[in-house]
């Protein structure tokens, strides 16, 4: 670590993300003491702000938790974690409550408690909660009021996280030389800051930036499983990235995500002949899981040489279109699309990361003091494909099971002594241009060669590609003076390299990873595929993950 001067700011827990796994942590922190929550953009402006679907959760009477939970280990292929699953399911009720309390409104229908409930691809019943198409938004919005209004918040907007405070230093380090306590992070003014923590928790969202194509925002760079792969955590399961099958095709290059719920709602997907294809891939059509949609959409395009399919939802009127997908509607109505006269032009785009910084079931990671939350953690709920809507559903699980465990376990002391930063023998870089062309390089290479359908020959080369551009970026860090590009770049060029070592090592085809070499799924591989800086690939059986954390 370099040395030299650095400013420095204690409280008690460091939450890094401002999405809603950061927001609801920080606010249930309070009660633990001073929070700081830190995040690169203005702190409305995170993944989840771009979530449309909304929550899964059994709020009727018609639905059951043995549904739900039936629902999510078959999408899981066969490695989610039982009692995780059953856990974060029966959780579900509890906070849409929490979140109504809070303020946010959901749409109103028929259903039990008021509410209109949704469905979307791989679930078996009505069960999503939602506010129209921008769930995400709205639950950002009223965890976001909540946490301005608390005295005992402080919220760092503009403010990128680098490196985390502590960590393994060597293999066999003991617990206490391994603990994290908090974060240096770069501020707006340039300056690094070291913020000290007793606590602190990855909230960072998750990889789709890896990708050339992606529903995710500029943000989404993989920075907190960066960070903890630096410091010694284990991360899992990184080659499950989910693709969604629906973005909204756009010649100039934009991707708009068209929701799950559309399908779910009636929407028929057709290749440009007009003819419906759903069918020759499984027996549910267009409610599939899914990585059985994204790898039929893929398939149909490659065949036919298409550069996307079509959704039809014209059946579904204009009235109950604009009701339903204001946003859809409009983004579609911007490129001189009618959804109730026209095909929707819609392709695959890299969409959410299942895999992440592995933790317990209270959202600890192996490292004492750190913990994660939401699509920066991999908590075994998700396994080898997230049912849809499950995501917001952990995140807000987990926030409150960490802050629990916070409160229970009690909080260690303060480091007593940080490593100091300088920029000593370091040059403000002018070259953007470089930045640029690897920013571009790494997210085409992982679109080419690590995409929906992968080969051994591909993964490999990406291996060797990915091993030269990143040399490059970490001659980059060491030589030039930090900038928020340029910390994007290092977290994004590493976390493509997880995916593709994870990928390599899983000889298999399983959930979103399918392979050209291994069409089948194997025994062998039943389990989570667990990645250090200490140690290579190698795979855990299942109901080893959620070990304790030291």
């Amino acid at each position: 670590m370099r040395a030299g001067e650095t400013s420095s700011t204690t409280c008690d827990v460091l939450v890094i993300g401002s999405g809603v796994g950061g927001l609801l942590t920080a606010l249930k922190a309070t009660k633990l003491g001073r929070v700081i929550v830190v995040t690169k953009r203005a702190a409305m402006e995170s993944t989840t702000r771009y979530a449309q679907g909304g929550i899964a959760s059994v709020m009727d009477r018609s639905d059951s938790y043995a549904a739900h939970v039936q629902d999510t280990l078959a999408a899981g292929a066969g490695i989610c974690q039982p009692d995780v699953v059953d856990m974060v399911v029966r959780q579900g009720p509890r906070v849409i409550r929490e979140l109504m309390d809070l303020g946010a409104q959901f749409s109103r229908g028929p259903g039990a408690r008021g509410l209109e409930l949704g469905r979307e691809g791989g679930h078996s019943a009505n069960r999503i909660v939602h506010f129209k198409d921008t769930t995400g938004r709205e639950v950002e919005r009223a965890l976001h009021d909540a946490v301005r209004a608390e005295a005992a918040i402080t919220l760092y907007e503009n403010t990128v996280a680098v490196n985390l405070l502590g960590g393994k230093r060597t293999p066999d380090a003991p617990p206490e030389a391994s603990s994290i306590g908090g974060a240096y992070v770069l501020r707006p003014d340039g300056g690094i800051a070291a913020l000290h923590a007793r606590a602190t928790v990855l909230a960072t969202g998750g990889c789709g930036k890896a990708y050339l194509y992606t529903s995710n925002p500029d943000l989404a760079t993989g920075d907190g499983v960066a960070m903890a792969y630096r410091a010694g955590a284990r991360i899992a399961n990184m080659e499950f990235v989910q693709f969604h099958p629906t973005c909204l095709f756009d010649a100039r290059g934009s991707r708009f995500l068209v929701s799950e719920a559309v399908r779910g709602e009636g929407g028929i997907l057709r290749n440009a002949a007009g003819e419906e294809f759903m069918h020759r891939f499984d027996a549910r059509r267009e409610l599939a899981p899914r990585d059985i949609v994204a790898r039929a959409i893929d398939q149909e395009m490659k065949q036919r040489g298409d550069k996307f399919v079509y959704l039809d939802v014209r059946h579904l009127g204009g009235d109950f279109l604009r009701r339903r997908f204001p946003s859809i509607y409009a983004a579609c109505l911007a490129l001189g699309l009618r959804m109730e006269e026209d095909w929707v032009p819609v392709v695959p785009a890299a969409h959410y990361m299942c895999g992440g910084v592995r933790v317990d079931l209270h959202g600890r990671s192996d490292l004492p003091g750190l913990y994660a939350v939401g699509e920066a953690s991999c908590t075994g709920l998700h396994g080898a494909n997230r049912l849809a809507s499950n995501s917001l559903l952990e995140a807000l699980v987990y926030a409150d099971r960490a802050v629990h465990d916070m409160q229970s376990r009690g909080l260690p002391e303060l480091p007593a002594v940080v490593p100091e930063w300088s920029d000593a023998g370091t040059r403000r870089h002018y070259e953007t241009v470089l930045l640029d062309h690897d920013w571009d390089a790494v997210r085409r290479l992982l679109w080419d060669y690590v995409g929906i359908v992968r080969s051994e020959e591909r993964l490999a080369l990406a291996a060797q590609r990915l091993a030269v551009l990143r040399q490059g970026i970490e001659g980059y860090y060491w030589r030039y003076r930090l900038t928020a590009d340029l910390i994007e770049l290092r977290n994004l060029a590493l976390v493509g390299e997880l995916i593709v070592r994870c990928a390599r090592f899983r000889q298999e085809s399983r959930g979103l990873h399918t392979m050209l070499d291994w069409p089948e799924a194997r025994a062998a591989f039943h389990g989570d595929t667990v990645v250090s800086h200490f140690e290579p690939p190698h795979l855990v059986p299942l109901g080893s993950v959620l070990e304790p954390a030291p």
